[in-house]
């Protein structure tokens, strides 16, 4: 017959149910980090601002250092939001996130009679952006250099377009893609009667 002590299970251990557990702490430096790039702010721009040393905000924003409230006060100021805003959970992003006609920022250059709209989603400018470039008869966008190895891609949707770059001057139909150095200064122009339509995509280098 077996021993009450080898028939006696041994007591299970015990399980933490997810309400007992410890909520994970905000990511606070990845939030400032999203901040500064939706603003287009280098760490410097940053650091300047806040007036919080370099080394210290590169520490906060790979989560290696935790702000003092004083220091988090200083770059929510900075980045013109509220310090409540800073430590709130991000809710999780859509699976598919639409934007209507209405959620697009449009660019009018009414005396060069041209109009951009603004595909690409804030937090990829400066890096990888699109455009609806609509353009008037006489209409031109002209452009200064932009960062080194930067390139653009223009589609003609309709109409006839001019692209000048680099020293050369192309003219392009409808469905032709020109893609050139943006680097340096260049210009897109409507080289026909009517209204000219064009896909430009600008890969900053």
């Amino acid at each position: 017959m077996a021993s009450s002590a080898t028939r006696r299970q041994a007591a299970p251990a015990p399980s933490i149910s997810p309400a007992s557990a410890p909520a994970a702490p905000p990511r606070v430096g990845e939030q400032i980090q999203r901040l500064r790039s939706e603003r287009r702010m280098t760490l410097d721009e940053l650091s300047r601002t806040a007036g919080v040393s370099k080394s210290m905000l590169s520490e906060i924003e790979r989560d290696k250092a935790n702000p003092t409230i004083a220091v988090a006060w200083r770059l929510t100021n900075a980045l013109g939001v509220s310090l409540d805003s800073l430590f709130a959970q991000q809710k999780a992003p859509d699976a598919i996130e639409v934007s209507g006609p209405h959620d697009i920022p449009t660019l009018n250059g009414h005396d060069a009679r041209y109009q951009l709209r603004v595909w690409g989603p804030i937090e990829l400018a400066g890096r990888f952006e699109w455009y609806e470039l609509t353009l008037q008869p006489g209409g031109a966008l002209v452009s200064n250099a932009h960062e080194p190895g930067t390139r653009e891609h223009l589609t003609v949707l309709h109409g006839s377009i001019e692209v000048e770059a680099a020293g050369e001057t192309r003219r392009l139909k409808t469905a032709d893609t020109a893609r050139y150095v943006a680097d340096e200064a260049h210009a897109i122009r409507n080289a026909g009667k009517g209204e000219a339509k064009a896909l430009l995509v600008v890969i900053h280098g």
